[in-house]
């Protein structure tokens, strides 16, 4: 099937500035990040950057996009390069961040084919089985509730949901198999990205600090699956950059 994916990348970063140029087997880390798209078959792979650094590495293996500086999420940086690169409205974009070198190339084409395959959905997105009590409890760990039809009811980075006859007496004996992390790969149709960022902010979003909020509080619909391959564990520091890189070379 045909879908294009486009990379935000950001070079400013409080706990890694210039993450996505980080060396990884000698090759900057968005490099890594466009050959997994490229294994997952995408027609086009264009990289959205505000900052000149990201373009010239980029330059030389991949097509980049320039875009404002001023955008609050990958999902408007990923509006303006449709505008500016004049892409279809029918066509799929997956969203791809700029610091997954590890990403599963099967889930890319994974979010990209249950969307083509719910045409009543908006956007599609995946999770994956929680496994660790702690997890359930980690803001930083964001849960996703889904429906019978596939459909994403709603994300938090609270515990969803909440078992209260067990919860309420011990909290630790939660049951893990009751919850879903939300990993954070979207695609949607070229035309709702336009619609979706001309959307006011929406109360839960800002709540949360979570921008798929404003999708459901629209009445939009996010498909949700549970992704063919485990997702790799994420990269926020340097510290863990050689800590998972160490773990892939042993």
């Amino acid at each position: 099937m045909s879908f294009t994916v486009v990379i935000p990348a950001r070079y400013g970063s409080s706990r890694f500035p210039g993450k996505p140029l980080a060396l990884i087997d000698g090759k900057p880390m968005i490099q890594h990040v466009v050959e997994r798209a490229k294994e997952a078959g995408a027609d086009t792979i264009i990289v959205a950057t505000d900052d000149d650094r990201i373009k010239n590495v980029v330059e030389g293996f991949a097509k980049v996009c320039m875009t404002s500086p001023q955008h609050q999420s990958g999902t408007e940086r990923i509006a303006e390069v449709i505008q500016t690169e004049k892409i279809a409205a029918d066509t799929i974009v997956v969203n791809v961040q700029g610091d997954e070198p590890f990403i599963p190339a099967a889930n890319i084409m994974q979010v990209a084919e249950n969307l083509a395959a719910a045409p009543q959905c908006q956007m599609a997105t995946l999770s994956t089985p929680i496994n660790d009590v702690d997890d359930v409890f980690n803001p930083n760990v964001v849960k996703v509730l889904v429906n019978t039809h596939g459909e994403s009811i709603y994300f938090s980075r609270s515990p969803i949901p909440f078992e209260r006859d067990r919860m309420m007496v011990d909290a630790s004996s939660a049951d893990t198999a009751l919850y879903k992390r939300h990993i954070g790969i979207y695609a949607y149709r070229a035309a709702y990205v336009s619609r979706y960022v001309s959307y006011e902010a929406s109360a839960l979003e800002q709540i949360e600090s979570l921008e798929q909020l404003r999708a459901i509080w629209y009445g939009d619909k996010i498909h949700c699956d549970v992704a063919v391959a485990p997702p790799p564990i994420g990269i926020d520091t340097p510290e863990d950059l050689e800590r998972l890189t160490a773990t892939i070379k042993a």
